[in-house]
This record gives C-alpha cells, structure tokens and sequence, in this order.
C-alpha cells in the first residue's frame, strides 16, 4: 500500500501580540514518500512530476532547489546533524496549481529502517524568496496505543513575516501523518506567547480521484495561500504594526532544534 497521501484541513493563525489577530481557512496537502516519485508519477493523470499541470510537484521547490534527490538531500542534513534515518523520508508540502506554488512551511518526515520517526526537517520559506530549516531528532516511541504526538522546540533563526522579532523561540507539536497529521507551530518570547499556526488534516488516498475532489474544493489553492498572507499584512498594517528590518540569511542552512520533554 502506498505511503503517499492527501490530508484535506484547517489551518489557523492566532497572533497574540503585540496585537490580537485570527485567521482561519481551508486546504489540502500532500505526503509524498520519496521512494514513490517514479511509481506516483505513471500512476497518477492529474499530479504531474516537473511539467506545467492543473497540479504539479517539482522538486527544485525543495532542498537545495537544484532539483536533485530530496531524499538523499534530506539525509545529509540529517548526518550532519548525527542523526540516522535509513528508512523512508516522507515530505509534507502543498502542490502547485496551474504552474504556481509557495509552501510556508514543508516537512521532511525522515523514518529509521524499522519505520519508527528518527527526525523532521522543517523546510521554512518566506515570501522574498529565501529558504531555511529547522531540524529536530524524534523522541523514542512511547509505549501504549494511539500516535502520541512529537515535541520539538528550536531557537528562531530565519526572518519569515515581517512583523515579528527575531528574538523569538518556535515550539512544535506534531502528530505525525496518519489517519490525521497535525502541524503546531508557535512563537513565544520567553513564556510569552507571540503566534500560533496550525494545519490539522484527515487522510485520503492519493488518487486521481481524490486529487480532483480536493481541486474542486481549493481550486486556487497556491494563489488563495499567498493572496492570503499579503492581504493578512495589509490588515495587521492597517491596525498600527510596522514591518521590522531584514537582517542577512543565517551562515548556515539548518538550525539544530531538541526534543521537548512531556
């Protein structure tokens, strides 16, 4: 059976300061097992793998953007860090529509040879064209029935709205994909909190049929998600918000993150 997927959800952003603000819409994702790619792409009519499509994944998106391997890209970050996953890299991300694309944020879901979670690589993206990551080890499995979610924390980094400081913590939860995924993001300064930002989204096979379901429901998905954030900015502009300054890249690509302990 495929480990590829559609998860069709919510995402909602709560900004608690320094002013109050909420927003929530509609999308879908897809979890794409690297190993799969060839196998998806003769498989599938309505996903095309690099050409123009009514939705499209191209994988200079991703990693590097050179369009290489993404899973062998995946792993050496992951060796850099010491981290080792032999197993199956499973990516997180929004397709492109009609040939356009931004993903805010994309997981690399990086599995040991048994299949159990060693790592997630968070793929960070902002609106000026820049990348970044965050990278975190998985916590051992705990015993007893049920998914228990991931806790990750990792100190930020990488300059993502203009209206937020630099000075600032990210806090993950994560309920890796299964009949559900969610992905909890927040921003804190200290044991204040700042934002909240979260995709919760049910499983469906990653069929033609599905794919045109989930069109049909978001059929400008890319373009409502990047409308969205620039008209969220002309709202947060307009209660008084002033952007802050663009500081250099960071020196190096990813960011260590550590486990959160319950």
């Amino acid at each position: 059976m495929s480990a590829s997927a559609i998860y069709e959800g919510v995402v909602t952003h709560r900004r608690f300061s320094p002013a109050s603000h909420r927003l929530r819409y509609r999308i879908f994702m897809l979890l794409l097992d690297l190993d799969e790619l060839s196998s998806l792409a003769s498989k599938l009519k309505l996903l095309k793998f690099g050409p123009f499509g009514l939705m499209s994944f191209r994988a200079a998106d991703h990693g590097d953007r050179t369009g290489g391997d993404l899973k062998a890209y995946a792993r050496e970050r992951l060796g850099e860090a010491g981290i080792v996953a032999d197993g199956p890299v499973r990516l997180l991300c929004m397709p492109r529509i009609l040939g356009y694309g931004f993903n805010p944020l994309s997981l690399y879901f990086c599995h040991r040879a048994d299949g159990e979670l060693a790592a997630i690589l968070y793929e960070v993206r902002n609106t000026f064209g820049q990348s970044h990551s965050y990278l975190a080890a998985a916590p051992e499995p705990s015993v007893g029935p049920g998914v228990s979610p991931v806790r990750q924390s990792a100190p930020k980094r990488f300059y993502v709205s203009p209206f937020m400081d630099m000075d600032l913590t990210y806090d993950f939860e994560i309920l890796p994909p299964g009949e559900a995924v969610v992905v909890d993001v927040s921003a804190r300064r200290g044991d204040d909190a700042i934002l909240n930002a979260r995709f919760g989204g049910q499983h469906r096979p990653l069929t033609d049929a599905n794919l045109m379901k989930a069109w049909l429901r978001h059929p400008l998905l890319s373009f409502k998600v990047i409308l969205g954030i620039h008209w969220e900015a002309v709202r947060i502009v307009a209660r008084g918000i002033w952007l802050r300054p663009r500081p250099p890249l960071p020196p190096e690509r990813v960011t260590p993150g550590a486990i959160v302990r319950s």
